[in-house]
């Protein structure tokens, strides 16, 4: 068991820097369970992105969710020869981590699999509700809800707004990597309503149009899902609403500069530098990052 936690947070350390920060502020118990959640949901992650003909990526995705069945079954031990299985098997022991999520998270990268492009934000936003919304619901499972903490039964709903809040700036900072490998995702309606192309030709020169009303839009959104899905934390305890604040806190501020140059996302990805992650890790700790986001968001 020990071995299988080593591997699943290895792979979240090496494969996850924003993950990682947040990650560090939970008990070791909490901070194993939540690696073996990302170590699965990487694999799946993985096989959507991989150079793999698409009849092989929906067999090894159909794998994937054979994986969840036999953890839901109870069938996984410590003796199964896949680390992943049994990190993930003894996570969902010791904590109310809702599986479904993780079909959800597959039924998410089918769509990628199968190029699915997206008419309106209605439409986006069942695709992040698979890919980000329900690992929101996934961690929220291990965090657990604060004893008496008020509006406990919006939790999962809450989290899962937080999750659309991040999936939305990925795809913000990740719009010329996506559409290098021909992949859109803004709807298509937001790309007409400013002139940009519906499809890959949005990363070239000529086809800027109002790229900067676009992104300045997109950016509204996702900062509309931040203030609801920030209305978790009060109901966490300080660690794991730490840990939340921390990870939400990194994206925040990501999006924060791709609003003061949003062409910057056609030069390159946009990133913190790790001594900003840091900061915005130990202001999570300290409770500042929550108190910087509550401040930004409007009154009742």
């Amino acid at each position: 068991m020990v071995a299988a936690y080593h591997y699943c947070v290895v792979v979240a350390d090496q494969h996850a820097k924003n993950f990682s920060y947040g990650a560090r502020l939970v008990p070791p118990a909490k901070r194993r369970a939540l690696s073996a959640l990302y170590a699965f949901a990487r694999r799946v992650d993985d096989i959507g992105d991989g150079g793999l003909p698409p009849e092989v990526k929906k067999a090894r995705l159909t794998e994937a969710r054979a994986l969840v069945e036999r953890v839901r079954d109870g069938a996984v031990d410590e003796d199964d020869t896949d680390p992943v299985a049994v990190a993930l098997a003894d996570a969902v022991h010791r904590y109310p981590i809702p599986l479904e999520g993780l079909d959800e998270l597959i039924d998410g990268v089918l769509m990628d699999v199968a190029g699915r492009t997206y008419e309106t934000w209605d439409e986006l936003r069942d695709y992040c509700r698979c890919v980000a919304g329900a690992i929101g619901r996934l961690t929220l499972g291990v965090f657990g809800v604060r004893p008496g903490a008020p509006d406990a039964d919006r939790a999962p709903s809450f989290a899962n707004t937080l999750g659309l809040a991040l999936q939305l700036t990925n795809i913000l900072r990740d719009i010329r990597e996506d559409a290098e490998g021909g992949r859109v995702y803004l709807p298509a309606e937001d790309l007409r309503k400013f002139g940009c192309p519906e499809n890959t030709g949005i990363v070239t020169p000529g086809a800027l149009a109002d790229f900067d009303g676009l992104v300045r839009f997109e950016e509204r959104r996702a900062r509309e899902l931040f203030d609801e899905g920030l209305r978790l934390l009060p109901l966490l305890d300080r660690r794991s609403g730490a840990c939340v604040s921390a990870m939400a806190g990194i994206y925040h501020r990501l999006l924060d500069r791709i609003a003061a140059d949003p062409v910057a996302v056609l030069r390159g990805r946009v990133s913190l530098p790790g001594t900003q992650k840091a900061l915005v890790a130990v202001r999570g700790l300290t409770g500042i990052e929550a108190r910087r986001a509550a401040a930004r968001r409007p009154g009742p």
